[in-house]
């Protein structure tokens, strides 16, 4: 009896976790990549990782999310899809990161 309660414990608790693992899922999304250098977009911001693998650095941080990075022809800005204000609008960044630059005008 005590090896059943045990054993339903457990399997409540692992499932607990495995729902909530679930619920915290996010995917990479939007990749583009440039020599040794990977961007894409992941919960909303822009991260960069080395193509080889190792630890992706985040971009960017606002409260917008950004989407659909790529990089110039030489590899030196990123040019993205922002939603920081209710509008989608084209940014662009330094590839290491900095502030973004809007691209686009807005109209009257």
């Amino acid at each position: 009896m005590k090896k059943l309660f045990f054993f339903t414990f457990a399997l409540i608790l692992f499932a607990n976790g495995y729902l909530k693992a679930q619920d915290e899922a996010r995917l990479l999304r939007f990749p583009a990549i440039y020599d040794n250098q990977i961007v894409f977009t992941y919960a909303g911001n822009l991260y960069t990782v080395p193509a080889g693998g190792g630890i992706a650095r985040k971009l960017t941080s606002h409260d917008g999310y950004e989407m659909f990075a790529r990089f110039s022809p030489d590899g030196k800005t990123i040019a993205f899809t922002a939603q920081y204000d209710g509008n989608t609008e084209v940014y662009k960044m330094d590839s290491q990161g900095s502030v973004p630059e809007r691209l686009t005008l807005r109209q009257l």
